[in-house]
């Protein structure tokens, strides 16, 4: 291990060979970043497992050398992995997650592009102001839509909901620990709607700030894995595919984008 790894991701830019990759596929779950390096891309070396935070270096299809990493779960967890992806060189961030539509015409198993993201997350707030806009870069996020018309996979190009937690910032109550959500949670689901938002997610809002700030091109794309205008419980047969359908047009839109 070189002498200039980061702390938290455990790898450093002299790991990464005489070309350094400059694209990183950033995954919440570890299992995600693994198997994208070592499914869907070809000679995937194991950079780091600190912290559970697996991060490879692998190819596209196309012979570009690429990341495929862990940011663990919500936004506090992935400022600290995407400041040190930046470090070690990464300049473009494509996030593959999971999410939960609010629309009921995105269903489980589709797809949610961002393009910009209404951020009520902590972390980003120590990143710029409240009011800095949260939004994906444009050619990359068109990148992904046109993958996704090119593979046939249904999708929607929206606005998403980024909050800090899985229960209580996304109106959950009958499926929480907590039945008892503040006022100001409830009916946010309904208002959010209104506002044309499509989905919840933890992460896409402090990615994009981050972004913004420093001067990196981000895009988030999710599989959706909850339908929450019917429940609000994870569609655990829908899971694989909303997933697998992420990731297949995440790595088409790299191919093409320089």
């Amino acid at each position: 291990m070189s002498s200039d790894r980061l702390y938290h991701i455990g790898f450093g830019r002299n790991d990464l060979g005489s070309q350094p990759p400059t694209l990183a596929f950033l995954s919440g779950d570890p299992n995600r970043a693994t198997t994208i390096a070592q499914k869907y891309c070809t000679e995937p070396k194991i950079l780091s497992e600190y912290r559970g935070l697996n991060s490879y270096q692998c190819t596209l299809a196309n012979g570009r050398s690429v990341i495929s990493a862990t940011s663990g779960m919500g936004a506090p967890s992935l400022s600290i992995v995407v400041n040190e992806l930046f470090q070690a060189g990464i300049r473009t961030i494509i996030r593959i997650g999971t999410c939960g539509s609010i629309q009921a015409d995105v269903h489980a198993g589709d797809v949610v592009i961002s393009y910009a993201a209404l951020c009520r997350q902590g972390a980003a707030n120590d990143v710029a102001p409240v009011d800095y806009p949260a939004a994906a870069d444009p050619f990359l996020t068109v990148a992904l839509a046109n993958s996704a018309i090119r593979l046939g996979v249904p999708h929607k190009v929206g606005i998403t909901a980024s909050v800090d937690t899985f229960f209580e910032g996304q109106e959950r109550s009958s499926s929480s620990a907590n039945p008892h959500l503040l006022r100001h949670l409830q009916g946010q689901t309904d208002e959010f709607r209104a506002l044309n938002i499509v989905n919840y997610e933890m992460e896409a809002g402090t990615l994009f700030k981050m972004a913004g700030v420093y001067s990196f091109r981000a895009a988030c794309i999710c599989g959706v894995v909850a339908q929450r205008t019917e429940s609000e419980h994870v569609v655990v047969e829908q899971r694989a595919s909303a997933v697998d359908r992420a990731i297949q047009i995440a790595l088409d839109a790299a191919g093409q984008f320089a």
